[in-house]
């Protein structure tokens, strides 16, 4: 009531002053004497429902980042795998310098090339010399320049032919562009891409399974939690109850209807009430860590669960999951049964891949390649191509057995893969009798429990009653409130173990959601 009289007090400076700058000041002296009246010391504690944290489980679990970027690569090589059927186009280019040329001639052949006019003039020479003396001077000197012109004429010709035979691949340029379509390859392609199919399942099976795994611990956890925070009220109230019995002995002792003895073994109650309860706080602080590390939380931060405060925790069971839980199911669920499956067809799919090393295999290939110099037509000194297509086979015929022996060794991984799956399957059909008995058998706990609560609740009102009658020593109270204490303790374990038990279920039938 005084805050409200104080509010409105400054209400009123507001009303009978307008001005801005008082208004702002006084608004900002409302908002701070508001903060001034919350208690100080109280620290936010974020509340966490079951779903959550699986929440932030899920999406902090590294393990399970792991398994999406491995799902993310296993789709990157099934989309490789698909190129596979596709033809490819591929370029090559190059650059040679060789100290020496390729020379068609020798070099007695260029010698003769390039003397060519000159050794016919001698020979000219010689065939006519006997003759020369019979002709007139004037002729013998016209027919001698004559004959020196026509060794001039022919020692170029000669010289024309031996550039022209010269190659000059001292400097070699080259480059090609190819394309190659597979038209069969044994089989070898398809089960390739069988397999990059069956990876990028294996991969999503696995990511189900950590999924699975880490809503199982994070489930644990956090049904510990709640378990260690009933305890820690059992343990406090029960705590309270042993000291009250402490304070009425002691009252009792100091009216002389009670023994010192009587008061020292309810003393020695209160301090074993006290020490279980440190215990218990104990385990739920270290219980809470753990649930925050699972959530991706700092480990001392304060949270509070939504089932912590709850009378009764609900347990109501999925008739679907647990009603008449089959193998089947599991067998259809299970991501681990998925991933063994896909370890059996990857290893038939690698024995397929295997044969296709004894079958033959045709390409198509074709391209356009050019070269400077090239020969096209003759040694020319520039670049000049060509379009080529054709057919390229290639069969084997002998490998000493090499590929016999890697598909007989890959038949046998197939054989050891079958029976691990037949194992598991087997192994799983029991671990789902054994939890679906489980489920039976805490519900039956449960049941048991709640009706020990009854009798240990009247027991105990009963032993309170005659002790403050006096009928009853303060022996056979502790009694009573020990059996109180271990009622509603086991009341507490049948609850939880309900809860672990179907969710033990659930992941045995892998429909953990």
């Amino acid at each position: 009531m005084q805050y409200f009289f104080y509010f409105c007090g400054i209400l009123q400076m507001i009303m009978t002053n307008n001005t801005e700058k008082r208004i702002v000041r006084l608004i900002r002296v409302c908002v701070l004497s508001m903060l001034s009246f919350l208690p100080l010391g109280v620290s936010a504690q974020r509340l966490l429902t079951l779903d959550s944290c699986r929440a932030m489980a899920l999406k902090n679990n590294k393990q399970i980042s792991v398994s999406k970027a491995k799902q993310d690569v296993a789709a990157n090589l099934r989309k490789a795998a698909r190129t596979k059927y596709l033809p490819h186009v591929s370029a090559l280019a190059g650059y040679v310098h060789n100290s020496k040329e390729v020379s068609i001639l020798n070099d007695d052949q260029k010698s003769a090339l390039s003397n060519l006019g000159t050794n016919a003039a001698t020979g000219l020479q010689t065939s006519i010399g006997p003759y020369a003396s019979i002709l007139p001077p004037a002729l013998q000197t016209k027919l001698a320049g004559d004959v020196d012109a026509l060794a001039g004429t022919l020692d170029q010709l000669g010289l024309g032919i031996v550039d022209a035979f010269r190659t000059d691949t001292r400097n070699i340029y080259a480059g090609t562009v190819m394309f190659t379509q597979p038209v069969f390859m044994g089989g070898a392609i398809v089960a390739m891409n069988k397999m990059a199919d069956i990876n990028e399942e294996l991969a999503a099976n696995s990511l189900e399974a950590k999924r699975q795994n880490t809503l199982f611990s994070i489930d644990q956890a956090y049904w510990q939690v709640v378990s260690l925070r009933h305890k820690e009220k059992l343990a406090q109230s029960f705590v309270d109850l042993v000291k009250k019995l402490d304070n009425d002995v002691q009252k009792m002792v100091e009216e002389g209807v009670a023994t010192k003895s009587d008061r020292l073994n309810v003393s020695v109650k209160v301090n074993e009430a006290e020490m279980a309860l440190t215990k218990v706080t104990d385990g739920l602080v270290l219980s809470r860590m753990l649930l925050c590390q699972l959530c991706g939380l700092p480990v001392n931060e304060q949270v509070k669960l939504a089932d912590e405060d709850s009378e009764e925790l609900s347990l109501e069971t999925p008739a679907s999951h647990f009603s008449a839980p089959t193998s089947n199911l599991a067998f259809e669920n299970r991501p681990e049964l998925k991933m063994l499956q896909n370890t059996l067809d990857l290893a038939h799919q690698t024995t397929n891949l295997l044969k296709a090393g004894n079958l033959p295999k045709v390409l198509l290939t074709g391209g356009y390649a050019i070269s400077n110099p090239n020969n096209f037509n003759g040694f020319e000194k520039k670049f000049a191509g060509f379009w080529n297509i054709g057919v390229l086979v290639h069969v084997p015929i002998w490998n000493w057995g090499d590929v016999r022996y890697k598909v007989r060794a890959s038949k046998g991984a197939a054989t050891i893969a079958n029976l691990e799956l037949d194992e598991a399957r087997e192994l799983i059909e029991l671990q789902v009798n054994q939890k679906s008995f489980l489920v039976k058998e805490s519900n039956k706990k449960l049941a048991m429990a709640q009706s020990n609560i009854a009798h240990a609740e009247e027991n105990l009102r009963t032993a309170n009653l005659g002790f403050r009658e006096g009928v009853i020593s303060s022996t056979v109270v502790i009694e009573a409130q020990t059996a109180w204490l271990k009622a509603q303790s086991q009341k507490i374990d049948a609850e939880i173990e309900v809860k672990l038990s179907q969710i033990e279920l659930q992941k045995a039938l892998g429909t953990l959601e």
